[in-house]
């Protein structure tokens, strides 16, 4: 069964209507999951734009059908589509992010039960970089007190520094953690983007695991993990020892075509994950 495993193995994937730039691997949501089901995944990762994209969809019945899970809703396109963020010094921009996030912890109560931010979280402003900052705060511990009593949990994102200024390494995140000062607000480390901001993956993973709920794997040039020079051996030794549990999610580039790259994910990462869960 799948919820008896230690760690599973998700997939991003998006609607037809997605973004071209959208790192998922498959499009179309019910075909997305019966592919990543038949291919051997656990669940998938919904890269939602809104919570209605997938409004009429019997979500219940797909995922009972494939044997499938949602592991969490990750929010790029949010800010890819509309430009909005957390850090916004318009106030009624941040309004309209708060009430897609809202919308977005009430759709994960049933699907996942994890929220992503990523770059919605906003660039920080020099010139105001305090402002900046708890304009982030104020916005976060909001959404999390909404979503605590529901048992939905937020997952920040820390992303590479050519992508954004605002929490690049996994120690930034924990950092901004404390700050935030929530128990339902947690970390999702992305091993591209650590790839290029910190020092290690699997020793800062294993230091700062108390604050990680979910991971993203990719290889080192975004490809499907074995694509690239990563060292996956070395990750998942650290996460053994520090008993890691949950959710590790492919993110990649969809080349040289998404079967190719999500069957090269299988493949590869499935001798690590029959190893770690016995």
């Amino acid at each position: 069964m799948v919820g008896s495993k230690k760690i599973k193995l998700s997939v991003a994937v998006a609607g037809e209507k997605a973004l071209p730039n959208a790192f998922v691997v498959f499009r179309g949501f019910e075909n997305s999951i019966q592919t990543a089901a038949e291919l051997g995944f656990d669940g998938v990762e919904l890269a939602l734009k809104n919570a209605e994209e997938v409004r009429n969809l019997d979500l219940s019945k797909i995922l009972s059908d494939t044997n499938m899970e949602i592991s969490c809703i990750s929010t790029g396109q949010v800010f890819a589509e509309t430009g909005l963020m957390f850090t916004a010094p318009d106030k009624e921009k941040r309004e309209k992010v708060k009430q897609i996030f809202r919308r977005f912890i009430d759709l994960s109560v049933d699907f996942g039960q994890k929220v992503n931010i990523g770059r919605v979280r906003g660039f920080i402003n020099d010139d105001a970089k305090e402002k900046s900052v708890q304009r982030f705060i104020d916005m976060v511990r909001e959404l999390c007190d909404y979503a605590l009593p529901k048992n939905v949990t937020l997952i920040l994102e820390p992303v590479n520094r050519y992508e954004i200024n605002f929490v690049n390494s996994v120690a930034d995140g924990v950092k901004l953690l404390k700050q935030v000062d929530r128990p339902n607000m947690k970390l999702m480390p992305d091993v591209f983007h650590m790839n290029i901001e910190d020092v290690s993956i699997g020793k800062e993973l294993a230091r700062h695991i108390k604050h990680i709920a979910y991971i993203h794997l990719a290889d080192s040039n975004r490809l499907a993990p074995g694509w690239g020079h990563t060292d996956f051996e070395d990750l998942f030794n650290y996460l053994k020892k520090v008993n890691y549990e949950g959710w590790l999610s492919v993110e990649i580039l969809p080349k040289p075509g998404p079967i190719a790259a999500a069957k090269q994910s299988v493949d590869f990462l499935k001798p690590y994950f029959e190893k770690y869960n016995k």
